[in-house]
This record gives structure tokens, sequence and C-alpha cells, in this order.
């Protein structure tokens, strides 16, 4: 995983309230630098020529409005436009991002917290961890692709946080769902995941047929769709205007 920084004026008047939001990022056609700003078409943004521009969804790391930086951090992968732009590009290299989408209300009277997720959901869950209330016990289930793929998370001093490794081969958020089968998740917990599409279906299925939890007390949201180009499979509800 890296961290990409995003800087300009255009950022003036950002503002992300919650944890677990979203921001689009645009990026320039590959092989390319030059950043086309698409229309939208009252469903998508689209070129010119009517093709789709390279939009990619991610979670708000940081924003500071006074520096008027944006910290974006995205994992890397080959083969992935997004992954190879945030690894060659330098700086001064044009983007946009629009946004914020919906971010997550915490809940302060809970008996007890259950975050779940990839990679790609790291930056979701370590902010989710410094607004939870310390005096609410939060149980962390994450998958990550090799050893190497811990960060350091912020502290809370009663989160157990449980890392499954993915073993070579197998596919995306299997280790995921097969942790959160065995996991001992009391039915009056208030669960939190994202991560791969399937995975998550699966997992969105457990909680509420097997387990029986009531879907008031779940957020699941599948982030990306192993298969898809991209992957990226969020959508705004409303469309935001993208600026550079």
């Amino acid at each position: 995983m890296v961290r990409v920084t995003l800087g300009g004026p255009e950022l003036a008047g950002l503002v992300v309230d919650q944890p677990a939001a979203s921001v689009r990022l645009l990026l320039p056609a590959p092989g390319t630098e030059e950043l086309v700003l698409p229309a939208w078409n009252g469903n998508e943004f689209l070129l010119a020529d009517g093709t789709r521009p390279i939009i990619r969804t991610f979670t708000p790391r940081r924003l500071d409005p006074d520096r008027l930086e944006l910290d974006l951090e995205m994992v890397i992968h080959d083969g992935g436009i997004a992954a190879d732009w945030a690894t060659e590009s330098q700086s001064g290299a044009a983007a946009a991002v629009s946004g914020p989408g919906r971010g997550y209300v915490i809940d302060t009277d809970v008996p007890e917290y259950v975050l779940i997720g990839d990679e790609t959901a790291l930056p979701a869950i370590s902010q989710l961890l410094e607004r939870i209330p310390h005096s609410v016990p939060v149980s962390v289930h994450l998958e990550i692709a090799e050893p190497a793929a811990r960060i350091p998370l912020p502290v809370h001093p009663l989160a157990v946080v449980e890392w499954h490794t993915l073993p070579p081969g197998r596919a995306a958020g299997e280790s995921l769902v097969r942790a959160t089968r065995r996991a001992d998740i009391d039915p009056t917990a208030v669960l939190w995941c994202a991560g791969e599409a399937a995975a998550m279906h699966a997992i969105r299925k457990h909680v509420f047929e097997d387990l029986g939890i009531a879907r008031s007390q779940a957020t699941i949201r599948g982030y990306w769709k192993s298969g898809v180009r991209g992957g990226a499979i969020k959508r705004p509800r409303t469309p935001d205007a993208i600026g550079s």
C-alpha cells in the first residue's frame, strides 16, 4: 500500500466529516499526462468521444484544509491503472477528485463493534478505530495477501485485531469469510464490513441468515469485484462535480 498526497487550491471547501467516506479519483488515460474532465450525462461521467474516463474510488485517509492536501492510500497490484499511476507519476502530475461520498455514523451507545475487511478497507477501518469510543470493545478481522502487508493501526485500548493471510492461489476474501464464520460474534454487536464483492455477499448471508443479526446493525459494502478491470464497484447516489 502506498500513500498519495493530492494538493492544490481546488481542494478548498472540501469537507470530510465522517469516517469511511469516499472520494473518486479521475486519472489521465494510460500513456498520457493530460487530464480531461468528463461530463455528467445523468447516469455516469463520459468523455466527449463517449468513452468512460478512468475513475477509481478511495477512502480519503487525511484531509488538511489549511495546507490543502488530501491523502489517499492505494493497494498496489500488478496491472492496476491506479497502482501504476501512483508508483510512476512524478510530483505535480495531474489528477482530480470528486466527493465526498457517504461515510459512516458511529453509534457511541453500542455493546461492541466488529470490523471486517481486506486490504482495500484498511484506510476506512483505521478511521473507524480512531473514532470509536475507547470504552467500546472492538473486534477486527483483516485479510492480507502476505504477512508483510500488515500496517500499524490506530491504537484502541479495547481492540482485538486478527490478521488473516490469504494462501497463494485462493480466491480474494476466502480467508475473511472463513474467519467471520468462525468468529464468536455477539448478536447485539454492530458490524462494519468491506472488501471484495463476492466475499461480502457471503459474509452478508452469514450475518443476516445464520447469525440472525438485524440489518440495521450491519453495514456491508462491496468495495471491488475480482476479475473486473479496475475492480471498483461503488457508485455515488448523486453526481458530484469533479475538480482538479
